[in-house]
């Protein structure tokens, strides 16, 4: 199966369908793309099944202060033929509630 990712095979980004202040989610050809605004500009190191969605993911790494490394999620591949438009937009509304909370916790004067 070909690798897909944020931009299309002509290099032209995919159009945004929605988008939140945490998350947008693209129309690729055959996927809804689902990307975590939070980690733009991180480099993604691989690809592979994300076990929260139960779906392609592209992952990179995240260091914490002690430098562990954490495998995170930059973007989600939703098959067309099996999601629909509105169940993605509500698992991408439910990570933007999530970083809302952590905002809300961490810069409550935002």
């Amino acid at each position: 199966m070909e690798t897909q990712s944020k931009n299309d095979e002509a290099g032209q980004e995919l159009p945004v369908l929605q988008k939140g202040i945490f998350y947008a989610i693209r129309d690729g050809p055959l996927d809804f793309v689902m990307e975590d605004k939070t980690k733009r500009g991180l480099t993604v190191q691989e690809r592979s099944p994300d076990e929260k969605y139960g779906v392609e993911s592209e992952k990179g790494m995240i260091y914490d202060m002690d430098g562990i490394g954490h495998r995170v999620g930059i973007r989600w591949f939703f098959p067309k033929d099996k999601y629909s438009l509105e169940q993605v937009l509500c698992h991408a509304k439910e990570m933007d509630e999530r970083y809302r909370k952590i905002r809300e916790e961490t810069c409550p004067d935002y």
